[in-house]
């Protein structure tokens, strides 16, 4: 379905192209609207594919887990590098974001929608408040090893971690409650 979604898709954006190149002046509406309707539907049915394939039972399941163990092994990464930051010099720890998080904050942010479909829009804005300010406090640490800035990269390992334990806490939180 996802594949025909597509198709009409791009059918109805060549038919409407073709029709609009006919006449530099005039459109041939009646032949143009019916064109746009079949792309509206195309539309339609894709992000219908979609939503169906994001509430897929075993695709929750697998992201659930993706996004627990993300979380968990982001924090963990965190709670050593903090106890070991000042020993990391300066300008290495650019690569020791990149060895220690990349995979994880990736698996974590493409599975991410999961968690509407399983703990609902409020307990994954709380979560995501979190993971995006201790994503952007990473960065900050990436951009100040790259500058040689010693005293943020300090503070905002730190920073980073308060907002990823925050972070799997509602998780945590929104995991634990019935649904």
């Amino acid at each position: 379905m996802h594949t025909l979604a597509k198709i009409l898709v791009v059918l109805a954006f060549l038919g409407g192209a073709f029709l609009a190149s006919l006449d530099p002046v005039k459109m041939d509406w009646p032949p143009f609207i019916a064109i746009v309707l079949v792309g509206v539907v195309g539309v339609f049915l894709s992000k219908r594919a979609e939503s169906a394939a994001a509430k897929d039972d075993e695709l929750l399941v697998t992201n659930r887990a993706g996004l627990e163990e993300s979380l968990a092994n982001i924090t963990a990464n965190l709670v050593e590098l903090n106890g070991r930051k000042d020993k990391v010099p300066t300008y290495e720890m650019r690569f020791e974001i990149d060895e220690l998080f990349r995979d994880d904050l990736i698996r974590f942010a493409e599975a991410r929608d999961t968690m509407k479909h399983i703990f609902g829009l409020k307990a994954y804005a709380d979560i995501m408040s979190s993971f995006a300010a201790g994503e952007r406090y990473i960065n900050r640490v990436w951009s100040a090893s790259t500058d040689g800035y010693v005293d943020e990269v300090l503070m905002y390992v730190e920073k980073a971690l308060n907002q990823f334990r925050h972070a799997k806490e509602e998780f945590d939180k929104a995991a634990a409650q019935p649904r």
